[in-house]
């Protein structure tokens, strides 16, 4: 008789997040019993280790409503990193001239360096 090959459980690697830190956040009850603002943008304000369980938890600011959360376990918590918030401004078609193909992001960026240096928009890398 073959024996069936053991698989492994995804393992989520363990991550620490730092004060200041923007995350996405999952309140996993309020998700699994279907009921709405389950998830939502915060900032990391500090991290604590629980008396008990000795487990790491963040307390954060819910920043649309700039709400004190504490105690989240970092098991739901994502990190939201620059790169992703920055994308459509450092994929811009800088030489597009209709500004309105262009996402509200990049044509700030755009007005904001214009205003610096009126005379040249910035060199292609």
């Amino acid at each position: 008789m073959a024996q069936q090959p053991q698989t492994q459980p995804a393992v989520q690697p363990e991550t620490h997040y730092i004060k200041g830190d923007i995350v996405l956040f999952r309140d996993v009850e309020k998700f699994w019993l279907g009921q709405p603002g389950h998830t939502f943008v915060g900032r990391v304000e500090r991290s604590w280790t629980h008396a008990d369980t000795r487990k790491v938890l963040y307390d954060l600011t819910e920043l649309s409503g700039n709400r004190a959360r504490a105690g989240i376990d970092p098991d739901y918590m994502r990190l939201l990193p620059a790169a992703d918030a920055m994308h459509d401004i450092d994929t811009a078609l800088l030489s597009e001239t209709d500004t309105g193909a262009m996402t509200p992001a990049a044509v700030a960026w755009l007005r904001q360096h214009l205003a610096q240096d009126s005379s040249t928009l910035p060199a292609r890398p």
